[in-house]
């Protein structure tokens, strides 16, 4: 699985995209075996293949599928129209738990250990999860902005800064290891330092 070629979608498509979730996620990247892959999937070898003939491929078209998922699932839940604090503090709690779910652990943990061999995966996960999750941000900030609710000449910094402040102190002990687990009152107790900092920094 090492040629480049397009994806191609049919009747098996999602159980590929589940079975490889599955062994990327037990097994990393360089561990994920076609075998295991298409076992975990119920699909044959030639039937994987034909969706994804490159391993990185598919790693890439499930981080879309992923990061996609959740922002779908927050866009429902977040009212544009509301004040600055509502909606941040719904994006906040969006991305923390996101950003704390195994999934995001394990692919971040994937694509910084592969980042020197293949550089493309990193860059993937970037382009469809934080880059994505930015620019949805950005969006928002400008309209608020142009409201007068907020005021900030760079809404892309804003944006960065924002994010950043959402990984602060439960992020950096996931990603290590040293915590596994997660109360609601740590999670808001992180969400609320990150509104109130940037509401402090860039309220109208």
């Amino acid at each position: 699985m090492n040629a480049p070629a397009a994806i191609r979608k049919g009747r098996k498509f999602d159980d590929v995209l589940a079975g490889a979730r599955t062994i990327f996620m037990r097994d990393g990247f360089e561990g994920a075996s076609v075998d295991d892959i298409a076992r975990a999937a119920g699909v044959s070898k030639a039937t994987l293949y034909s969706y994804f003939p490159d391993k990185r491929m598919l790693f890439m078209e499930i981080a879309r599928h992923e990061c996609n998922r959740m922002a779908e699932a927050t866009l429902e839940v977040v009212d544009f129209s509301a004040p600055p604090r509502e909606v941040m503090t719904t994006t906040a709690t969006s991305l923390l738990r996101f950003l704390l779910s195994d999934f995001s652990l394990q692919m971040f943990r994937i694509c910084a250990a592969e980042s020197g061999r293949f550089p493309e995966l990193g860059q993937a996960f970037y382009k469809s999860g934080p880059e994505m999750g930015r620019n949805r941000m950005v969006e928002y900030l400008k309209i608020a902005i142009a409201r007068g609710e907020l005021a900030a000449d760079d809404p892309d910094m804003m944006a960065e800064q924002f994010s950043e402040l959402c990984k602060a102190k439960l992020w950096t002990r996931a990603i290590f290891g040293v915590q596994t687990e997660f109360s609601d009152t740590e999670i808001n107790d992180v969400v609320s330092e990150a509104v109130e900092t940037t509401l402090a920094r860039y309220g109208a």
